[in-house]
């Protein structure tokens, strides 16, 4: 908020996940939108899906986007509800490193039952390639991949998601760089905002920002 009023930006697009609509019965989101509104046009944020924008993954965020003029009303971007598998974002040929380990695997199944029990909830995820869309993928993901472990038939071991397929889980396209290790890989794309989503949020953004500027020209 600090940045915005100094900054003065025409617009801007804030992000975080869902729950911050019902965090502390919606008291802290009124309190970022109350500060918002005193020099921005703030339309009521959505929750965007990105499994509803062409990724194999489900992911809900909260949108919150702001302009200095209004002339109109912004309308947020339409789902594209395009079909996608999780097998569509996976790699052909996977290397043998990303299966887990007996260790790793007898853990997670132990944990599962002994959360279950205590009613904690169920611990890992199984994900089979031919599902519509995995867990969200947290920036954690490298600690143990609970959630979302890949099928790969009765009796094997699953395997974890590789970096480049969380790329492109999140929208992120195949020439995009991962210069790094696969630990900071998984934590920077676990962190990162689906690509589908933001660039339709975005050229909605664009396009009110012009419809402004032509209504401004018709009432000079």
């Amino acid at each position: 908020l600090d940045i915005i009023n100094k900054k003065k930006p025409k617009a801007f697009i804030l992000e975080n996940v869902e729950n911050l609509k019902t965090y502390s019965d919606g008291n802290v989101l009124k309190k970022i939108l109350k500060g918002l509104k005193k020099h921005y046009y703030v339309p009521a944020p959505e929750i965007l899906d990105a499994q509803d924008f062409g990724l194999s993954q489900r992911r809900k965020r909260i949108f919150i986007v702001g302009f200095l003029k209004k002339n109109s009303d912004f309308i947020y971007p339409e789902p594209t509800y395009k079909k996608t598998k999780v097998a569509d974002f996976l790699d052909k040929y996977p290397k043998k490193k990303y299966i887990i380990s007996d260790l790793l695997w007898n853990s997670h199944q132990k944990r599962k039952i002994r959360n279950k029990k205590a009613g904690k909830g169920f611990g890992y995820k199984l994900t089979f390639p031919n599902d519509k869309f995995t867990r969200t993928i947290s920036s954690r993901y490298f600690k143990d991949g609970g959630e979302c472990l890949i099928y790969r038939g009765e009796n094997k071991n699953p395997r974890l998601l590789s970096p480049r397929e969380i790329f492109r889980l999140q929208g992120f396209p195949e020439n995009f760089k991962i210069p790094v290790s696969n630990n900071q890989a998984y934590r920077q794309v676990g962190n990162a905002v689906p690509i589908n989503v933001v660039e339709k949020i975005c050229l909605n953004v664009v396009k009110y920002i012009i419809l402004n500027r032509k209504l401004e020209k018709k009432a000079a």
